[in-house]
């Protein structure tokens, strides 16, 4: 038997805190040390934070991270655990993100990053270089930096970083082909909604597919609109062997016989012979002899199976009594965890919610109490709730924010703004010209503008966080107003459609029993900003606008493409209504760009959103005369 442990940590990152990262993972580096762990694998990005952007073309942050770096290994020299950790180095004129091997004080290699994603979320190929096959240099003087593996007393080791991972055809081919065993993957992969599944697959596959043991460690937290959610993996010849804690930082391991990797190995003939073929036509990658013994391991024991039967599958997780648990339970995790990072980060002191009695704005007090309670705290403590009505403002939806704010036990203000908008209506007055009036929408918008005034007022005056509170559909379509409210420091659920929106209230409802969930779901979804507002009579019905905008902005349909997939999807709608419904969203759409490119900050859950430096980047100058035949 030839056992390692192997762990992987999950760490909370701030780009830029290159100090307290360091802290951190000496910190965790020393517990890994004290439960004899053989490789401690850290995440991407380690020491700068991900994604750092353009910061990287500051030069002091780079040196930062180096600096850093030489800090951990002199601070974890007396440790047998060798380390790999992700940073940003410097070479000649490029930068590139890198993980580094760190042992008994020394820096002993540091590999770069090939696979660089510039789509959705990502843009490194903007700022950071592409290592190669065939790169090696020194850095730091005499720190070798290239495409190396790392030989050990006890078995021979590559590093990659995250993207390198998710192509058949990346470093871990040829570094396993010439002879690396266990392969550690440094990832700051962001959540979107089921991805931990297909990391699963993805990385069990690789893990096949070389015949290795595969480390996965990925970063934990939020960081702009990003949320990352832990959940690593460490993975033998095809068999996920460990699968991390999501949405909290830590660490954790396994233990893992190399002996079998090797064995298996020399049993798999397709293997074998791919790699003498790989070796015939493609050198060696540069391998480094570790100078210094490992950790201890002669206290490890052997990894036997869960429920001590090597023939029958270990037990089976309790099925959730409700079926929506899994989807709902996440994503609220990964919402509640980007807007408490958010808050803490920033350094707010409380959260501030808008209330109107509906389900946006319903959705999102929920997910700030859920946030407080993630941080320790009560929400009466952390979340204050307004409620503004104006003479358009029905019983319903006011019950409703009463209700709902005594339900989860926080403050409610209730501050009517019709004098006010009367104020604002007259001021306007006095800018108009002869025979120009305020239009209807004006009447509308003014409401909205003077309840976003008021919320930035609370903000200013106690250090809160103002949350935006609307969803993606109906910024899709511009329903929403510019100065009212698409007005916020921070959006909590931009990017959810509403139909999911409304999905989370009901799992709400029937699993917390909150009556203020229940009034608000049995009053029509509307703005109340005019008499007898209904938002699907104004713009269509909510699944048809959300089909409408996935066909478009997901799948690049264009509108008859659209009409002819609605068609099947709703059969019980007239086709006349639907061709309506798909015009009429093409024009809003294009006409509402400039609109939502102005909305603050969201949470990332998905591939697609409309925050338009992260998956959807579109002109906000452009006509839909492409759409027409």
């Amino acid at each position: 038997m030839r056992l390692v442990h192997v762990a992987i940590a999950q760490v909370n990152t701030t780009v830029g805190a290159v100090r307290s990262h360091v802290d951190r993972a000496v910190a965790i580096g020393r517990e890994m040390a004290a439960a004899d762990v053989t490789l401690g694998v850290f995440q991407e990005q380690l020491l700068g934070g991900y994604p750092a952007e353009d910061l990287v073309q500051w030069r002091a942050f780079v040196d930062a991270q180096r600096l850093g770096l030489l800090r951990f290994a002199a601070e974890t020299q007396a440790l047998g655990t060798v380390f790999a950790v992700g940073l940003t180095v410097e070479h000649e004129v490029h930068r590139y993100n890198a993980a580094a091997v760190v042992h008994r004080g020394r820096v002993l290699g540091i590999v770069p990053k090939e696979k660089l994603p510039t789509y959705n979320v990502f843009y490194e190929a903007r700022t950071l270089s592409q290592g190669r096959a065939d790169l090696f240099a020194t850095l730091f003087g005499d720190v070798p930096f290239g495409d190396l593996i790392f030989r050990f007393d006890w078995g021979v080791l590559a590093v990659e970083v995250c993207e390198d991972a998710w192509s058949p055809d990346g470093p871990m081919r040829r570094r396993c082909y010439s002879g690396a065993e266990l392969v550690a993957n440094l990832s700051a992969s962001p959540f979107r909604i089921g991805v931990q599944e297909t990391r699963r697959e993805m990385l069990a596959t690789r893990s096949g597919d070389n015949q290795c043991v595969v480390a996965y460690a990925n970063a934990v937290g939020g960081q702009d609109g990003l949320v990352f959610d832990g959940g690593g993996f460490v993975c033998q010849n095809g068999r996920v062997v460990l699968e991390a804690e999501r949405f909290r930082a830590g660490w954790s391991g396994a233990v893992v016989d190399l002996d079998r990797t090797a064995r298996l190995r020399s049993e798999n003939t397709t293997w074998r012979a791919d790699a003498l073929h790989h070796l015939e036509v493609a050198p060696r990658v540069h391998e480094l002899v570790a100078p210094a013994q490992g950790a201890d391991r002669s206290r490890l024991k052997y990894p036997v199976p869960s429920g001590a039967n090597f023939f029958l599958p270990p037990p089976t997780p309790t099925t959730p009594a409700d079926p929506r648990a899994p989807f709902c339970e996440e994503l609220l995790d990964a919402l509640a965890l980007g807007l408490g990072d958010y808050f803490t980060k920033c350094g707010f002191s409380q959260i501030g919610i808008a209330l109107s009695g509906g389900r946006d704005s319903l959705l999102a007090l929920l997910l700030a109490c859920r946030t407080a309670r993630r941080l320790g705290r009560e929400p009466s403590e952390l979340v204050r709730t307004f409620y503004m009505p104006s003479r358009f403002s029905s019983d319903v939806p006011r019950r409703a924010a009463e209700r709902i704010a005594l339900d989860v036990g926080v403050p409610l203000a209730i501050s009517p703004i019709d004098d006010a908008c009367a104020r604002e209506l007259t001021a306007l007055g006095e800018l108009l010209g002869p025979g120009e009036t305020p239009t209807p929408v004006t009447l509308q918008n003014i409401q909205a503008r003077v309840r976003a005034a008021r919320m930035w007022n609370w903000a200013n005056s106690t250090g809160g966080l103002f949350v935006q509170t609307g969803n993606m559909s109906e910024r899709s379509v511009g329903y929403t107003t510019i100065g009212g409210d698409l007005e916020g420091a921070f959006s909590v659920i931009s990017n959810l459609p509403k139909t999911v929106v409304i999905h989370l209230l009901e799992y709400l409802r029937d699993t917390t029993g909150h009556e203020g969930i229940r009034l608000v779901l049995s009053h029509p979804a509307g703005p109340e900003l005019a008499a007898n507002q209904e938002g699907e009579k104004e713009l269509m019905p909510f699944p048809v606008l959300d089909a409408c905008f996935a066909l478009y902005a997901g799948e690049k349909l264009a509108p008859d493409e659209v009409l002819e997939v609605l068609a099947a999807m709703f059969p019980s709608l007239e086709r006349a209504r639907l061709e309506r419904d798909v015009r009429r969203f093409f024009e809003l759409f294009t006409r509402s760009i400039y609109k939502w490119v102005q909305a603050p900050l969201g949470i990332h859950v998905g591939n697609l959103d409309l925050d338009r430096e992260r998956a959807l980047q579109l002109p906000v100058v452009s006509s839909d005369e492409w759409t027409r035949r």
